[in-house]
C-alpha cells in the first residue's frame, strides 16, 4: 500500500507540474516561463521539478509522451493473432475511449507546437521514438523490421494527418471516426 501511495503522490506531483507548465506557457508564451515559475506555480521546489522533467518543454509535452506510452501498451495487449494494421487501428481506437476527445489541454498544446519551434523539435523526436516502439512491437506480431518500420510510420502519417483535420475544422468532425476513416483508406501489407 506504501508504495501504491508513494506511486500515487508521485503521478500527482507529474500532473501538476505538466498541467503548470501548460498553462504557464498559454499565458506567457513558452519564452516567458521559466522552470521557476512553473515549479512555483505547481507549489513544489526547483529540485522537484528536476526529479520529473529536464526541461520547461518536456513538462508541456507530457501528456502526449503518456499518450504515446499508452498506445504501445494498448497494441501489445491486442490479440497476438490480430493482424498488425489491425491491432493499430484498434488500438487506437481504444485509446480515444479511455483519453476523451476534444481534450482542452491536447487542442492548447497542439497550438502551442505551431508556435514555437523548441516544442517542434522535441515532439519530433518523440515521434521518432514512438515510431521505434510500435515498430518492435509489430515485429512481435510477424513483419520483418523494415515493413514494421513502414507500418508504424505509415501509421503516424495517418493520426497525423487526422489531427491536421481535425484541428482546422475547429473539431467539427469527430476525431477518433476522422482517423479510423483515414486509417482505412492506407492499404498495408505485413510483407
Amino acid at each position: 500500500m506504501e508504495t501504491t501511495l508513494r506511486e500515487h503522490k508521485k503521478a500527482v506531483t507529474r500532473r501538476s507540474l505538466a498541467g503548470a507548465a501548460l498553462r504557464l506557457a498559454m499565458e506567457r508564451g513558452l519564452d516567458g516561463v521559466t522552470v521557476e515559475d512553473i515549479a512555483d506555480e505547481a507549489g513544489v521546489s526547483r529540485r522537484t521539478f528536476s526529479n520529473y522533467f529536464t526541461c520547461k518543454e518536456d513538462a508541456v509535452l507530457d501528456a502526449d509522451r503518456e499518450r504515446f506510452q499508452a498506445l504501445v501498451a494498448l497494441v501489445e495487449s491486442r490479440p497476438s493473432g490480430e493482424e498488425p494494421w489491425q491491432a493499430l487501428r484498434a488500438a487506437t481506437a481504444e485509446l480515444y475511449r479511455t483519453w476523451p476527445v476534444p481534450d482542452v489541454e491536447w487542442m492548447a498544446q497542439l497550438r502551442l507546437l505551431r508556435r514555437h519551434p523548441s516544442l517542434l523539435a522535441r515532439q519530433a523526436g518523440d515521434q521518432v521514438a514512438l515510431e521505434r516502439d510500435l515498430a518492435a512491437v509489430l515485429v512481435t506480431r510477424g513483419p520483418d523490421e523494415e515493413p514494421a518500420r513502414l507500418m508504424a510510420a505509415t501509421f503516424l502519417a495517418a493520426v497525423r494527418t487526422g489531427i491536421a483535420l481535425w484541428l482546422e475544422s475547429a473539431g467539427e468532425q469527430q476525431l477518433p471516426g476522422l482517423i479510423d476513416r483515414l486509417l482505412g483508406r492506407v492499404r498495408v501489407q505485413s510483407s
